[in-house]
């Protein structure tokens, strides 16, 4: 099988590990850990193991699920009717406070089933209990932001379509607090960002007025790490801000380019999609045909498969992705690399199995996070969302829950995919997500209708 899909899993059936909280364990600073803040930890666990509920799509057609979280297998059939799975599977809730990694490391028997699996095993990224090589320091060394813009610049002057952000480094938040001072004093707004991090994690876009409003910059960033949204020491990168200019319904924004780096080190792309992001924080993404306009598609390939090439040389493989703001003359503004699944890779996946087994033209569209009105058991939200998909249906938008155990949360979410086809395909899309989202709103109204 040529292309991407057989690059990733060969044509088979695969194995899907929801390693999420292990990939992301290993660049979190040892400080982070203190004795003094337990919760830290647990709550960044609890959150990475709801978005491993994303295994279910790493590949198109799973022979076991691996999930940390414990997952209703009402979920599983649901998914499996609708995407034509062969018998999946389940082994689900195995890590409940701890990493999958030391859950399978309790579980022989499971460990040497899975390894033993006549397909591939995905993972959602490389990790030291998978083997360690050119391919976990790979993914050391370009996880970093610094390093990834390193490579970025080393690769522009033959991309005329790409500008690379401008970006300094502070070793201590005292010396990036002087920096960002000084910018905000000559009016600059201020991409911060931790060299490691995930999701919007470890990234804020500070204004002047940001600053200001603060006290200062000391203070600014001693509020954000009180509040979750940087790590509490290290170092720290000062990125150029890039002006999309203003919001519109033609405003093109957040671009991903996802391609996979075959075992031969042969880059085969994947796709452009259009990502929602608010603030600095991933919501989602649309892929499929003209998500992307052709010239923004095509600048945003070629310079991803120009790093594909170089990650590939350092040892990479398997996925990974390059994304991009616009500026206000819509060049491509490189910022990170994930080499790794990602939220995106899921979008992907999905449409390619929904052309396979539904007919070609899909649009997928993926919301990792709607916000639900009151929190639900996983049997309450099934329910929630098994009234809501024929209504959906009949605007001709196919809906995929995936992310299941975020329900019961302080803040209750669930993550979904939609997908349409057929020449208003982006309108139903819009449509369905509309009308989910004020139905997952009312929730709190009919909950305080029982009161």
């Amino acid at each position: 099988m040529d292309g991407w899909v057989g690059a990733w899993t060969g044509g088979r059936r695969a194995v899907h590990v929801g390693n999420v909280a292990d990939f992301n364990e290993q660049f979190v600073d040892e400080r982070e850990h203190r004795p003094q803040d337990p919760d830290r930890r647990a709550r960044r666990l609890r959150q990475a193991h709801h978005y491993a509920g994303l295994a279910v799509a790493y590949g198109p057609d799973p022979a076991a699920l691996v999930l940390p979280a414990e997952v209703d297998r009402a979920w599983i059939d649901l998914l499996a009717r609708e995407l034509d799975w062969g018998p999946v599977e389940s082994y689900a809730g195995i890590a409940p406070g701890r990493t999958v990694a030391r859950a399978l490391a309790d579980r022989p028997a499971l460990a040497e089933r899975l390894a033993g699996a006549p397909g591939p095993v995905l993972h959602w990224g490389r990790t030291a209990d998978l083997g360690d090589g050119p391919e976990l320091a790979a993914v050391r060394r370009y996880e970093s932001k610094a390093a990834a813009h390193e490579l970025f610049t080393a690769l522009a002057p033959g991309h005329p379509e790409v500008r690379v952000p401008r970006q300094e480094h502070a070793d201590t938040h005292r010396r990036a607090a002087r920096r960002l001072a000084a910018r905000a004093a000559r009016g600059l707004a201020t991409v911060l960002k931790s060299p490691y991090g995930v999701g919007g994690y470890g990234t804020a876009v500070i204004t002047p007025q940001h600053v200001l409003a603060a006290g200062g910059a000391r203070a600014l960033l001693r509020r954000l790490v009180r509040e979750d949204a940087l790590p509490p020491g290290g170092d720290l990168l000062l990125e150029e801000y890039v002006d999309g200019g203003p919001a519109g319904s033609d405003r093109l924004r957040d671009l991903t380019f996802d391609a996979v780096i075959g075992a031969d080190g042969r880059v085969h792309p994947v796709g452009v999609g259009e990502m929602a992001v608010d603030g600095t924080r991933y919501q989602g993404v649309t892929v499929g045909p003209g998500t992307v306009p052709p010239g923004a598609a095509a600048a945003a390939e070629r310079f991803g498969l120009a790093v594909g090439e170089r990650l590939a040389a350092a040892g990479h493989r398997g996925w990974f992705d390059v994304d991009f703001v616009t500026d206000r003359d819509r060049r491509l503004a490189p910022t990170e690399a994930n080499l790794r699944l990602t939220g995106p890779a899921v979008a992907f996946v999905l449409r390619h199995r929904l052309d396979e087994v539904r007919g070609p033209g899909h649009l997928v569209r993926t919301l990792d996070a709607m916000p639900l009105g009151a929190r639900l058991s996983q049997e309450a939200l099934f329910g929630h969302l098994e009234q809501l998909r024929p209504r959906c249906a009949r605007l001709g938008v196919t809906v995929l829950p995936l992310i299941v155990t975020a329900c019961h949360e302080p803040e209750p979410a669930v993550g979904l995919a939609l997908a349409a086809r057929g020449e208003r395909a982006a309108e139903a899309l819009d449509a369905a997500q509309a009308l989910l989202g004020a139905a997952h709103h009312a929730l709190g109204r009919m909950f305080e209708a029982l009161r």
